[in-house]
């Protein structure tokens, strides 16, 4: 039983019709001679001047990060604070139980009472010769220590609320409510942690500074301090040198630097890992190279370029710290050199090369519900959904 093929509507006959012939048209593109020249992208260099810049990995820290400690014991009775949040200087933080420096006041207060006392009736006896003058003296210093032991049962009193000592941001609570809390080495509570302005704390090993001009670190070449954050970003507050160590450590062979950053917004963390970038003028004369161009071989860096006669011609160049996405090259470059940035891995000294430059941006899409055109595929696309509305 055979079956013949009829067209529902002379619409899909005509579809049918215009995708046979336009797949006749079609051709395949012939594949290229093996041996000819490798297309490649090529970029023509020119010298540059970028900023003189090292970058170190670096750490944050607290302009004061001062231990809260506790100066009487006693049984912790409360927790005046939330942890982590900002305190002022001064603010009571923990409470230690009162009761016994109250009854050590009095005590005190009423032994002051009564030297005092005596001294004032002795005073009146010593005038008139009543009594010898050693004993008004005994007097008088007795009263003089009584004093002293009531101002100190007065500071013990004060002390059993623990205040913030600077402004900040408190830690983690140490001891617990209900702990015994000894004077010494046991006496942390908390920290308290200041952190605007934000210091950071980094090193430069001496072949860094070499790098820098005149080949030595001081104030003076520093002409900036910028900080990476961990996303690569740049902190958009300026900082600025405010420790400059005068020796080198034998053991690491670094010179230890700390630089200060203002943080209003509080958005820098004690303890966090980020880099520092010393800016000293700028570097004229050099060559940015995108990092995948830089060939890295046990004899040193190079780059493949293209000579006059199309040819590669592999260049090696001594390179500096990268700068964005380039790499900078100091030496082994001149202008005009064509660098090539693609295919490096199919590439062979003294293989024909066939050069061109970076293709341009692609211009922006046009905004949606609006074309510009509309292509013979799209307008198939619309006639077939056409098609299939009819069947």
């Amino acid at each position: 039983m055979s079956f013949a093929f009829r067209p529902r509507t002379p619409l899909l006959s005509a579809l049918i019709c215009t995708a046979i012939v336009v797949g006749g048209c079609s051709k395949t593109e012939a594949p290229p001679k093996a041996g000819g020249p490798m297309p490649v992208t090529v970029i023509e260099m020119q010298p540059r001047s970028v900023p003189n810049a090292i970058e170190i990995v670096a750490q944050t820290e607290g302009a004061k990060e001062t231990e809260v400690r506790a100066r009487v014991g006693g049984i912790l009775m409360k927790q005046l604070y939330q942890e982590g949040n900002p305190v002022k200087a001064g603010q009571p933080l923990f409470q230690i139980d009162r009761a016994p420096y109250e009854i050590a006041l009095a005590e005190a207060k009423a032994r002051a009472d009564q030297t005092e006392r005596e001294v004032n009736r002795l005073k009146k006896l010593v005038d008139i010769q009543g009594i010898s003058r050693k004993e008004y003296d005994d007097a008088i210093s007795a009263n003089e220590l009584a004093q002293a032991a009531l101002r100190q049962a007065q500071l013990n009193l004060s002390w059993t609320t623990v205040t913030a000592p600077v402004d900040g941001i408190t830690g983690r609570a140490v001891r617990s409510v209900g702990n015994l809390v000894t004077v010494g080495s046991d006496s942390l509570l908390t920290s308290v942690y200041q952190n605007d302005p934000m210091w950071v704390r980094f090193s430069i090993s001496v072949n860094e500074a070499a790098r820098l001009p005149g080949s030595r670190l001081t104030p003076e070449v520093v002409t900036g301090v910028e900080l990476v954050l961990p996303d690569g970003t740049v902190y958009p507050a300026k900082g600025k040198l405010n420790f400059l160590a005068s020796t080198i450590d034998p053991t690491l062979g670094t010179r230890q630097l700390r630089a200060e950053f203002r943080n209003l917004e509080g958005r820098l963390l004690p303890g966090q890992f980020v880099r520092i970038r010393l800016l000293a003028g700028e570097r004229e004369g050099v060559f940015l190279v995108p990092q995948s161009a830089i060939i890295q071989s046990e004899q040193g860096n190079l780059v493949m370029t293209a000579d006059a006669e199309n040819k590669v011609a592999p260049r090696p160049v001594k390179t500096g710290e990268w700068f964005g996405k380039d790499w900078i090259v100091l030496d082994g470059l001149k202008p005009g050199d064509r660098v090539v940035i693609d295919n490096l891995m199919k590439l062979k000294p003294g293989a024909p090369l066939d050069p061109h430059p970076p293709a341009a941006p692609a211009a922006p899409a046009a905004p949606a519900g609006k074309p510009e055109g509309m292509s013979s595929m799209s307008g198939m696309s619309g006639m077939t959904a056409t098609t299939r509305t009819h069947e």
